[in-house]
């Protein structure tokens, strides 16, 4: 997606990871308030383990670019910086957990599946995810349960099938954050219940040069809750990077 703007990271393009069953949608208001000149939206597709989805991207994404990760794309963003750190401009996470898995989590979320499968994923999400996806003012917000769910049906049970296996099978790369030289950004809503800021603080401590913001009224799915706060954050850091 291409368009003029003010900043021209043409050179830098940015990559935006989505999370678990997420599409371009998550990032579309973000992208209207930043304005940058190329960006590249993932869905998490095509793979299912970090690794395969890191090298699988590597091949096709440009030389160098600006990398932003959100939730499960952060785990994958996490990856890239292991596999590839010089190809980076930039690490922006949001919403993360830097995190490996515990192993007693692989049933009940391949279980979330199997069930998502038989409910229909409209029906299980709005069941099982939406009470924890964003804050608790933002719960009756028909429009932003739209967008998520719209989002999950665009993906598909294949997708989070995969998908669920690479947050199954993730691996913790801090020591990967406390070796990159160039700016990191991390966001994160306070009211997040999936990615608490205990988690944003492991990423902090790894990387102590970040630069960490919280938004107050905020849960899980900061993007789509607060795209201008997002946009804001992204925009003072592509700046750095310029």
């Amino acid at each position: 997606m291409k368009g003029s703007s003010l900043l021209d990271t043409t050179a830098l393009p940015l990559v935006l990871l989505g999370g678990t069953l997420c599409t371009a949608r998550l990032w579309q208001p973000v992208i209207n308030h930043i304005n940058v000149s190329t960006v590249i939206c993932v869905t998490l597709t095509g793979s299912d383990s970090a690794e395969a989805q890191s090298q699988r991207l590597l091949a096709m994404l440009p030389a160098r670019f600006c990398l932003v990760g959100f939730s499960l794309g952060a785990i994958v963003a996490l990856q890239i910086l292991a596999d590839a750190p010089q190809r980076l401009a930039g690490l922006a996470l949001i919403s993360a957990n830097p995190f490996t898995a515990p192993p007693e989590s692989a049933v009940p979320r391949r279980a979330a599946v199997a069930d998502a499968a038989q409910q229909g994923l409209a029906s299980w999400l709005t069941a099982t995810l939406w009470p924890h996806y964003v804050a608790a003012e933002r719960l009756d917000d028909a429009n932003l349960h739209g967008t998520i769910v719209q989002m999950a049906q665009e993906c598909g049970l294949a997708t989070f099938a995969q998908q669920t296996e690479i947050a199954i099978t993730r691996r913790d790369h801090r020591a990967a954050l406390a070796n990159f030289s160039h700016p990191v950004l991390i966001l994160n809503g306070a009211q997040d219940v999936i990615c608490t800021a205990q988690h944003h603080q492991a990423i902090a401590t790894a990387a102590p040069a970040a630069h960490w913001h919280t938004q107050p009224n905020c849960g899980h799915f900061l993007p789509l809750e607060a795209p201008e706060f997002t946009a804001a954050a992204l925009r003072h850091w592509i700046l750095e990077l310029l």
